[in-house]
């Protein structure tokens, strides 16, 4: 007998036989302990995050989704639903439960006459950008191209492209999803409107996404793109700069900040590795040579240690980040949105950069407004349209016995922000400490009543629990 501890307050046990069946039934795989490629399942990004599935159903197709669904409600098991496996959190996985595994469903198919794309949840970042742009075509994704699509996207999404086009949810045109009831309904603004409503930012609380149809948009395939970086010692002065040029520029321009040590970049003088610095991060996604008139004045201003922007291809500028967030660091985030950057804010993130704990640690900082804030707070679950700039305190580090100093300089540098802050914050953000009520209210402001009221229709017994989750109230 296999013995199954799923969570709740009496442990189900399955027979050789059912588990045998239950395989039978599947195009992709059952993955147990002991089996070739349950490590492979359970093992996500985010090094902190250690649990062990009783069961890992590795899905071929929505057909399998739809049985393991099933499976989990007949037998009352803890269900988690794993994409890229990148949530901060550690949601893709649980203890003793069951874990569906997206990670094998990689179609992505582009249609270049409509501009849109269909998606499996497996597929990253990277691997829908090369599709996409074989036809210049994109949309709006993050800034890590081994993220996986379907979390960042049901959490809304933004990066380089957002300011000019909107989250990733704005451009989401329809959705395949297995329901808790184990049914393949279609969401979009003409079917299951509530249900598309509250996936775009409700996270997996109310299914499991098994196809995704984007809106895609010409870009590239070459961009202007790149680093600006100044001894931290400047932040100040070009903080203030920074606050007003980027008034001035269009949506298809974005600046971003980073304060944290100097990596061993070839760009950078080997004297400035491991010091304090701010790096600006640009990109232009229209004509190059406008691009470079919009930039100038950034680029001339104060004495920066180093200046590479240039034109570079799209799917380039989408990996620059990628070797520091590679897999199996430990990670633990704070997040705050605000509304501007203020002398104040800049001296706490300049005070903290000063003592960061770990040389992988940073504090980030992404620019949004444009197309994203002119989209109405009620039309998607996602509710924070007004933050211009979200702050994400990023702590990562390898050594496990820097858990406590790394974690508690997030907490301090997030708490001394929190004047500056606007209140909400960027659900993909909130780590596996933050599931109160509190801060999903945070997260969903205004709408948070009404994803009470879908999660009580589509999941009333929280079949789909494993998440920043909206609990029912029925």
């Amino acid at each position: 007998m296999a013995e199954l501890h799923a969570g709740t307050p009496a442990a189900a046990t399955f027979s050789d036989e059912q588990l045998s069946a239950f395989q039978q039934g599947l195009r992709g795989r059952l993955a147990v302990p002991g089996s070739e490629d349950y490590e492979q399942a359970r093992t996500i990004w985010n090094a902190m995050i250690d649990r062990r599935p009783a069961l890992a159903v590795r899905c071929a197709g929505a057909a399998d989704v739809i049985r393991a669904v099933r499976f989990a409600r007949e037998n009352d098991l803890m269900l988690a639903v794993r994409g890229g496996g990148h949530n901060i959190a550690g949601n893709a996985v649980c203890e003793g439960g069951l874990q569906i595994d997206l990670s094998l469903m990689k179609s992505v198919r582009v249609d270049p006459a409509r501009r849109t794309a269909r998606v499996e949840p497996g597929v990253t970042l990277g691997e829908f950008d090369k599709e996409a742009q074989a036809f210049g075509l994109a949309t709006p994704l993050g800034i890590n191209s081994t993220t996986g699509v379907a979390g960042l996207t049901l959490g809304g999404g933004f990066g380089w492209l957002s300011r000019r086009h909107g989250l990733s949810i704005d451009n989401l045109l329809s959705a395949d999803v297995v329901t808790a009831a184990g049914e393949l309904v279609k969401a979009s603004e003409h079917e299951n409107a509530d249900l598309f409503w509250g996936i775009r930012g409700g996270g997996g609380n109310f299914g499991v996404v098994t196809s995704f149809e984007f809106k895609l948009h010409p870009v590239g395939p070459t961009v202007l793109a790149g680093l600006i970086v100044h001894p931290l010692d400047a932040a100040k002065d070009v903080m203030r700069f920074h606050r007003e040029f980027v008034e001035t520029v269009p949506d298809d321009f974005v600046c971003w900040f980073v304060m944290r040590q100097a990596p061993p970049l070839p760009f950078l003088a080997p004297e400035w590795h491991g010091k304090e610095i701010l790096a600006l991060a640009v990109c232009y996604s229209g004509d190059v040579a406008t691009g470079e008139r919009l930039a100038k004045p950034l680029r001339e201003f104060g004495r920066p240690i180093a200046d590479i922007i240039g034109p570079m291809p799209y799917t380039a500028w989408q990996t620059v980040l990628d070797p520091l967030l590679t897999p199996g660091a430990r990670n633990y985030w704070k997040s705050h949105d605000f509304a501007g950057l203020s002398d104040g804010l800049v001296e706490v993130m300049m005070d903290h950069a000063r003592r960061i704990p770990d040389p992988q640690t940073e504090i980030a900082c992404a620019q949004l407004g444009g197309a994203v804030s002119r989209v109405p707070p009620g039309a998607t679950a996602y509710n924070h349209r007004d933050g211009k700039y979200v702050m994400n305190v990023h702590g990562r580090w390898a050594d496990p016995a820097k858990d406590e100093a790394c974690i508690a300089w997030a907490r301090s540098l997030w708490k001394e922000t929190s004047k500056f802050a606007t209140g909400s914050v960027y659900v993909n953000f909130l780590t596996q400490e933050e599931t109160g009520i509190e801060r999903l209210r945070a997260a969903y402001g205004d709408n948070y009543e009404r994803l009470v009221a879908l999660k009580n229709k589509y999941d009333p017994t929280n079949l789909f629990g494993v998440n920043q989750n909206i609990s029912p109230t029925v």
